[in-house]
């Protein structure tokens, strides 16, 4: 099971509060995205802009990490939330306990430029070397990048329209529909090695038909919700012989 951006359900995304929600809920893994500061901070946030998250309509490439820092998130959905702060990288892999998979979505292209590349290798290090972190993008290009200059680090690509499993990347983030068009998808990328974990906006409904198919994990704004679904259905399972 993969957090999506934390607890996204029940805290504001891509913040320490959702980070230890999803924690709490008890989560495998965390996905969360990146991008660089203007003074090449890597920093936790899913959009280019600031506005979504902050009302603050700038770049986050156009502040500084000291900048970006004084800049409060809110999120209406959750208005009694306690503030929060965008997260650098290097806070998260502090937060999160080595035992939880990160998971890293590029969003800044940047990150694959070999001075930015190698800062993110030196800054997820130890968790390389006890595989506990993989980088994904929905760009061959940057994953492409990233392998010549870190071939020891585990790479997803997200995957939308091939209904083969042909990546050359450890995981495969494939969009749900893919299984339905090819419902050999996860037995043949399990052949090639390949983990895979299905993005889908309607979880609940197909859930049962995942965990029947082998998928390796699935990814949720709603860790605890999810969790305790998975254990009614292998429970139903076990039951019903």
């Amino acid at each position: 099971m993969i957090a999506h951006r934390g607890d996204s359900a029940h805290a504001p995304e891509n913040t320490r509060l959702a980070f230890e929600l999803a924690l709490a809920a008890g989560t495998d893994a965390i996905e969360t995205d990146l991008w660089l500061t203007a003074d090449g901070e890597l920093v936790c946030h899913h959009d280019a802009t600031l506005e979504r998250m902050t009302g603050d309509p700038r770049r986050i490439d156009a502040l500084d990490f000291d900048a970006l820092r004084r800049l409060t998130v809110r999120s209406p959905r959750f208005p009694d939330a306690p503030d929060q702060r965008i997260p650098s990288l290097a806070e998260t892999l502090a937060w999160v306990p080595d035992s939880v998979l990160l998971v890293l979505e590029i969003k800044d292209p940047r990150i694959v430029e070999p001075a930015f590349a190698r800062r993110l290798v030196a800054v997820i290090a130890d968790r390389m070397a006890q595989r506990g972190v993989v980088a994904i993008a929905f760009d061959p290009a940057l994953l492409a990048a990233l392998r010549r200059i870190a071939p020891e680090l585990a790479l997803g690509r997200i995957v939308m329209r091939n209904p083969l499993p042909t990546a050359f990347t450890e995981l495969l983030g494939v969009n749900y529909r893919l299984l339905q068009l090819n419902p050999l998808y996860v037995w043949l990328a399990h052949r090639r090695g390949r983990w895979v974990a299905p993005f889908d906006p309607d979880l609940d409904a197909r859930l049962p038909r995942y965990l029947r198919i082998g998928v390796d994990a699935v990814l949720t704004n709603d860790p605890g919700r999810t969790r305790r679904r998975i254990a009614a259905l292998r429970s139903a399972r076990q039951e019903g012989g």
